[in-house]
C-alpha cells in the first residue's frame, strides 16, 4: 500500500499536510443528553444540595418540613427569585445592577401613594410598574447611549431612587389604603391551591424567561452583547437597545417584586429592599450566571 502525502511528508522532515478527516468521525461527535447537560450545570448541584439541606433540617428539627413552614420560605425567597430573572439579562450582557432594591423602595411608595389617593388597585400596580421602568430605562441610557460603567451609574441610581421615595413619602410608613387596598393587599398576600401568590408568579417568569432567552432572538442578542460585544456589533446586533431593554426589564422585575411584597405586609416604606441588590445578585451568579457576562439562564 502506497503512503499517503501526509506520511510522505512527515518522512521528508517537512510539515505534514491538511489532515484527512472522515465524515464518519464528524458524524461521530455528539450533542450532550440531557443527563450530560443537568451533571455539568451548576444550577443541577445547588439545587442537589439544597434538597440535602432540607432533609437534614428535617430530620433535626420535624417542624422544618411542616406547610406553614414551607409556605413562609416560599413566598420569602420568591421576591428575591423575580429580581433575580430580571437581573440576569443585565448579567448576561456583561453589565450590573445594583440599584435593584432602591427601585423597589420606589415602587412602594408609588404604589402606597396611589393607593392612599384614593386610586383603584390597578392604578397602584401601573404607578409601580411605571416607576421602575423608568428607573431602569434611565439606568439604560446612561449605560448604553452615554457610555458610562454600568456599576457607577447603578450605584448613583441606588442612593437617587431612595432618595427620591423618601421625599416623596415623607419619610413616612404608607398603611391606609383607601377602597383599593382590599384588592392590591389580595394580589401579593393571596394563595393558590395553598402555594403563595408571589411562588406562583416566581414560576411563570421563570418559564417565560427560560423560552425568551433560550429561544428568541433577544435572549440571543443578549448572549452575543456580554460574549463580545464589538463583534456583536460588526454582524448587527443593536446593542445599545438591546443594553436599555435589559436595564428595563430589570426594573420591572424589581418593581413587579415589590408591588407583591407591598401586598403582603400591607404597607408601603420608602425603606422597602434596602440590601436585597447583593442578594439578587449572588441568586444570579448561584444559578449559573457570569459576571463577565455571556452565559446565563432562567
Amino acid at each position: 500500500m502506497s503512503d499517503t502525502p501526509v506520511s510522505q511528508a512527515r518522512a521528508a522532515g517537512g510539515k505534514p499536510g491538511p489532515a484527512n478527516v472522515s465524515i464518519e468521525a464528524v458524524l461521530g461527535v455528539r450533542e450532550k443528553t440531557l443527563w450530560q447537560s443537568l451533571v455539568a450545570s451548576q444550577a443541577f448541584w445547588v439545587t442537589v444540595a439544597l434538597l440535602v439541606i432540607c432533609v437534614v433540617m428535617s430530620i433535626r428539627e420535624p417542624r422544618f418540613h411542616s406547610e406553614d413552614n414551607f409556605y413562609n420560605i416560599t413566598r420569602n425567597f420568591a421576591f428575591i427569585g423575580i429580581m433575580a430573572l430580571g437581573l440576569t439579562a443585565v448579567i448576561i450582557t456583561g453589565g450590573i445592577d445594583l440599584s435593584v432594591g432602591s427601585i423597589m423602595g420606589l415602587t412602594a411608595v408609588a404604589c402606597g401613594l396611589t393607593l392612599e389617593a384614593g386610586y383603584p388597585w390597578y392604578a397602584a400596580v401601573a404607578a409601580g410598574l411605571a416607576a421602575g421602568l423608568v428607573a431602569g430605562l434611565i439606568n439604560g441610557a446612561l449605560v448604553a447611549y452615554v457610555g458610562l460603567s454600568s456599576f457607577v451609574v447603578t450605584l448613583g441610581m441606588l442612593s437617587a431612587a431612595r432618595s427620591v421615595a423618601v421625599i416623596l413619602s415623607g419619610n413616612r410608613m404608607i398603611y391606609k389604603f383607601g377602597d383599593g387596598g382590599a384588592a392590591f393587599k389580595a394580589i401579593g398576600s393571596g394563595s393558590f391551591l395553598g402555594i403563595a401568590n408571589p411562588v406562583w408568579v416566581l414560576v411563570v417568569l421563570t418559564v417565560v424567561f427560560a423560552v425568551v432567552l433560550r429561544m428568541t432572538t433577544w435572549g440571543r442578542h443578549l448572549q452575543a452583547v456580554g460574549g463580545n460585544e464589538q463583534a456583536a456589533v460588526l454582524t448587527g446586533v443593536p446593542v445599545k437597545r438591546v443594553k436599555l431593554q435589559a436595564y428595563a426589564v430589570s426594573g420591572l422585575a424589581a418593581a413587579v417584586s415589590a408591588i407583591l411584597s407591598v401586598g403582603w405586609a400591607g404597607s408601603a416604606i420608602n425603606a422597602l429592599g434596602t440590601g436585597y441588590e447583593l442578594r439578587a445578585i449572588a441568586s444570579t451568579v448561584i444559578g449559573g450566571a457570569n459576571l463577565m457576562g455571556g452565559e446565563g439562564g432562567a
